[in-house]
Parts: C-alpha cells; structure tokens; sequence
C-alpha cells in the first residue's frame, strides 16, 4: 500500500510512523488486488478545525469541525467503471484528534492513525449506518491504536539499544 501524507498544518511530526501503522493495517484490510504490480494508494491530509469544518460544510452540509473525512474514488454502486489504484483521500483534523487524543489519555499521533485508519475503510467501501456495521470499524480503530503504540514501543527499544553502544 502507498501512502501519500500532506501536512496542510506544518504541525504533524509523526508522519513516518502513521504511514508504517497505516501499512499495517492495510496489511490485513480487504484491499483491491494490485494491478499490473501497481499497489493500491491513498493519500492522507492534516489540516486544521478550520479547514475541515469548511469541508464538512461544502460536502456534507454539517457546520462545524469533525475528525475525519473521507473522499473515496469508488463507491459500492460504480460497476462498470474502470477501477484505479487511488483509493481516495482521508482528511483528518488535528485540532479534533488533539482534543480526542487528550480525552482518551494517547498521544495525539495515535489518535490521527486510528482515525486515518477509519478513513481507509471507508474509502474501502465500509460504511457505519447501523450499529452492526460498526464491528469492522472497531476492529480496525482497536488495530491501528494497538500497532501505533508497537511502533512507539519499537522505537524506544530501538533508541536504547543506540545508547547502550
């Protein structure tokens, strides 16, 4: 899977290790088959309250800010149009993951991989309208908070051993 990160804040310090938990969980998600050898691709883009509250007003007709939106390429009723390796686009606000991150006692870069994952499911197909279709998103959200907190785990191993030599 290629991740693609744009940080629209300048504020995200984090994007190596949301593209390597993203990986991961793509790792076990019901991604299209590549073609030709052309892996699947998404792109993720951090932006601020103001900027996806401008979004989610324009797209969704909702005023205010939310964590996260997705824009997939394809839709479930698309047959009969050529599918392409771009997924789509997931838009997630730091400001709202900061918040939430800070409400659930993580860091705020775990916060954006769990919401960031929520989002490729949805670019997926996945949709959550009822409370059993919530089970996959939760599956996922629990995957991506529990790797996001390996690869911390990692690199502390990691910078230890550095130090110890």
């Amino acid at each position: 899977m290629l991740i693609d990160i744009l940080d629209e804040t300048g504020h995200f310090r984090r994007r190596d290790r949301l593209a390597q938990v993203l990986r991961r969980v793509a790792a076990v998600a019901p991604l299209p088959r590549p073609r030709g050898g052309v892996e699947p691709e998404m792109t993720v883009v951090l932006v601020d309250d103001a900027a996806i509250a401008a979004r989610n007003r324009a797209d969704r007709g909702v005023d205010g800010p939310t964590d996260v939106l997705a824009y997939p390429l394809h839709e479930p009723d698309d047959a009969g149009f050529p599918r392409v390796t771009h997924l789509g686009d997931v838009v997630v606000s730091l400001d709202t993951a900061g918040r939430q991150a800070r409400s659930r006692g993580r860091p705020a870069w775990h916060e954006v991989a769990v919401l960031a994952s929520h989002g490729l499911l949805h670019l997926l197909g996945f949709d959550h309208r009822s409370a059993a279709e919530w089970a996959p998103f939760e599956a996922v959200q629990a995957l991506a908070e529990a790797e996001a907190a390996a690869v911390d785990r990692s690199r502390a191993a990691y910078r230890s051993l550095r130090a110890s030599t």
